[in-house]
């Protein structure tokens, strides 16, 4: 037998060991023989094993040498050795796509930002995540977590919250409570420029507890906008249509 795997605190590493826990989130995702499924961050394959033994192939994503090297062990992984944020979902991986993972929480923003432009080539993401961000993604206008990453996402994916992991179902536990996201994108997303509607975003959160005047407001002035929008509102009032509606009209 191969020595112990020591989880490794630089790549974020804590390994799902609850048995009954991995059976609620492959019951949610439900994978069927034949589908294309990649995995990020399979780690002890607590995960990996029951989903392939359902899927019969399975492509998983891993950063860590070690695991990558038991991995490739497997006859029916394959195995892509590299930082997710690297991976190019489009040119890698089959269309379409399911995706799934326990995502490292240090890097948990910049992974579901880097997976938005590939959203038309995959059916669904079921990932686990901090709980506090599950709440921030499926948050709605007038809570403390709506903010600019519900309002990037809920754009192109209808965001479902699951049910919640708690940080004994880990060695070692996290020190947080952790939850399971499932993420379905919109087959007809609003057409809009998405780094011009990550700008006004930002720009309305950026002073999120003043009324937009004081930061959309002159963002808007300084793009010469001549339309009409409520700029005697906090950011987190303005729900995800209006925002994307005012996107669309700026491209105009």
């Amino acid at each position: 037998m191969s020595a112990p795997h020591q989880a490794r605190k630089r790549f974020g590493q804590n390994f799902l060991t609850d048995g009954g826990v991995i059976d609620s989130i492959v019951r949610a995702i439900d994978p069927r023989p034949g589908e294309a499924m990649v995995e990020i961050g399979p780690g002890l394959a607590a995960m990996t094993q029951p989903l392939v033994e359902r899927l019969g192939h399975l492509t998983v994503i891993e950063l860590d040498r070690d695991l990558a090297a038991r991995l490739r062990k497997h006859p029916q992984l394959t195995v892509i050795e590299s930082d997710v944020l690297k991976v190019d979902f489009a040119s890698q991986l089959p269309t379409p796509l399911r995706v799934v993972g326990n995502l490292p929480y240090n890097i948990s923003s910049p992974i579901l930002f880097h997976l938005l432009p590939f959203a038309d080539r995959v059916v669904d993401q079921h990932f686990m995540l901090q709980k506090e961000v599950v709440d921030r993604m499926a948050a709605g206008p007038g809570t403390k977590d709506y903010g600019r990453l519900t309002v990037m996402l809920q754009w192109r994916y209808d965001i479902e919250a699951l049910f919640d992991v708690p940080p004994e179902s880990f060695d070692p536990p996290p020190r947080v409570m952790s939850a399971i996201v499932r993420m379905t994108p919109w087959t007809k997303p609003a057409a809009l420029d998405p780094a011009l509607l990550e700008e006004l975003v930002a720009s309305a959160f950026s002073q999120r507890r003043k009324l937009l005047r004081h930061s959309l407001g002159r963002w808007l002035e300084a793009r010469q906008f001549d339309g009409t929008f409520d700029l005697q509102r906090r950011a987190e009032e303005v729900p995800v249509a209006e925002f994307i509606a005012l996107a669309q009209a700026l491209q105009k």
